[in-house]
């Protein structure tokens, strides 16, 4: 458990490091491990600017005592932007220049005290479960090198298994928090709506299906960077959810095994009624829930989901000039550009109608437990970006998470963590997704399955070996 940001924040609380090494650390651990692709661009000065800021601090300084005070932390190079790391999104389309904009997300974070250095890889405007972006680098998951770890948090997820950095900022607008972290052995909490904020300029916005926050090695690191980032109003162009503290006595968690048209993997369905049972064990009532009907919510979701990625970049072809886009980037603009407006006022029903309904499970019970992939990670090239199919790339990304996009579409949040190894010695990981305005019950369940220890991070932190 030590292995993970707040453990090392802990030791330069403590004075066993400075800042300024634990920098160093990561910047070596970055060299060492660059053949992963993780990082898509390094800032060391940036990064030793604002560890020296933390080490000059007066020993009595409030900041010094922040959850994360000093950390090192890598950014994600699409979404909330940071002072000094300009996105590209993966894309040639936009030259990586000049020092970016400071979001209030940004803001957050930085006030826990973290101090960022990088931006990790991601899919072209993080169109993918992989994340191989044209211009590169392909990010490679450390636990095998020869697979991916996910999208389109990847290059964060690898950066954060292999030690690189202990959190990474990260973003979800179809799984792209959750799969990461679960191809990788990590834990990944996606927000539920207007949990966190998007502001000032709401760029990943995405109709309300994004949201933003960490991939981490710990509950404790999630359930911290989470509260961080949610005090005071969250200001977003909607109602913020009402925060609800963890409920003590007994919960009623429905478990989803059958995924219908998606199948998973027989050790993943085994991992997610070992979790039922642990929790069962723990007073818990466990109610089995009919696959058909959840999965109902899951297909309906993944085609919601298509249907506003393509919107988005229809809508930006106006701004920019997509002829240099990967072909699957060009085919989801014209996908857009395609699509009748009653299409997407129907789509943007349906993701009224995914709500409404999750929330009729939710009358019945307080939290779903389900799988997260469906599968092992999945080789490198296993999402390929060369073609115009849309039709199947969004159905490769259903079939390898096929309970992902649910929680985005229904603006639910949801957490993943890994409940064991298979035989090949690659996490098993599990889903929790609550009602709005439930993630500290969310991190509370979470929390419990992690103490059975079935899961050992195998690289350990820069700074902490």
């Amino acid at each position: 458990m030590g292995s993970d940001a707040t453990g090392l924040a802990s030791a330069i609380r403590r004075g066993h490091l400075t800042a300024a090494e634990a920098m160093e650390a990561s910047f070596a651990q970055a060299e060492a491990r660059a053949g992963l692709g993780a990082l898509a661009h390094l800032n060391k000065a940036r990064g030793r600017a604002l560890a020296g800021e933390f080490d000059a601090l007066p020993g009595n300084a409030p900041q010094r005592y922040a959850a994360f005070g000093g950390v090192p932390l890598v950014v994600k190079d699409l979404g909330a932007p940071f002072l000094g790391f300009p996105v590209a999104a993966g894309s040639a389309l936009f030259p990586r220049e000049g020092m970016g904009e400071h979001s209030q997300l940004a803001a957050r974070f930085r006030a826990a005290g973290l101090c960022p250095f990088a931006l990790t890889t991601v899919p072209e405007f993080g169109l993918s479960l992989a994340s191989e972006p044209a211009i590169g680098p392909v990010a490679r998951n450390p636990l095998n090198p020869d697979l991916s770890p996910g999208g389109s948090s990847g290059g964060a997820a690898a950066a954060v298994a292999v030690g690189i950095a202990a959190i990474a900022h990260a973003t979800d607008a179809g799984g792209s928090i959750r799969v990461p972290a679960a191809a990788c052995g990590l834990v990944g909490l996606k927000p539920g709506r207007g949990s966190v904020p998007g502001g000032p300029g709401f760029g990943n916005h995405l109709g309300g299906i994004a949201s933003e926050l960490a991939i981490c090695r710990s509950v404790r690191d999630a359930e911290a960077i989470f509260a961080a980032c949610t005090i005071g109003g969250t200001r977003v162009p909607f109602a913020s959810p009402l925060l609800e503290e963890a409920k003590s006595g007994p919960l009623t968690i429905g478990l989803v095994t059958e995924t219908g048209p998606w199948p998973i993997d027989e050790s993943r369905i085994e991992a997610v009624e070992a979790a039922a049972r642990v929790l069962a064990r723990n007073g818990h009532r466990i109610r089995p829930l009919e696959g058909e009907a959840v999965m109902d919510l899951a297909v309906r979701s993944a085609r919601v989901f298509a249907d506003v990625v393509s919107i988005n970049l229809a809508e930006l072809s106006s701004q920019l000039d997509f002829s240099l886009a990967e072909p699957m980037t060009q085919a989801v603009v014209a996908r857009g550009l395609a699509m009748p407006v009653t299409a997407l006022w129907a789509s943007l029903n349906d993701m009224v109608f995914v709500a409404r309904d999750l929330w009729r499970f939710f009358d019945g019970v307080d939290l779903l437990l389900t799988p997260m992939l469906a599968g092992p990670p999945l080789p490198l090239g296993a999402f390929p970006t060369d073609h115009s199919d849309t039709d199947l790339h969004f159905d490769r990304m259903a079939r390898f998470a096929p309970l992902a996009s649910l929680a985005n579409i229904s603006g639910a949040p949801a957490i993943t963590l890994p409940f064991g190894a298979d035989e090949a010695g690659l996490p098993l990981p599990v889903q929790l997704i609550a009602p709005m305005g439930q993630e500290r019950r969310l991190l509370s369940i979470a929390a419990r399955l992690e103490v059975e220890e079935r899961w050992t991070h195998p690289f350990p932190v820069a700074g902490l070996t």
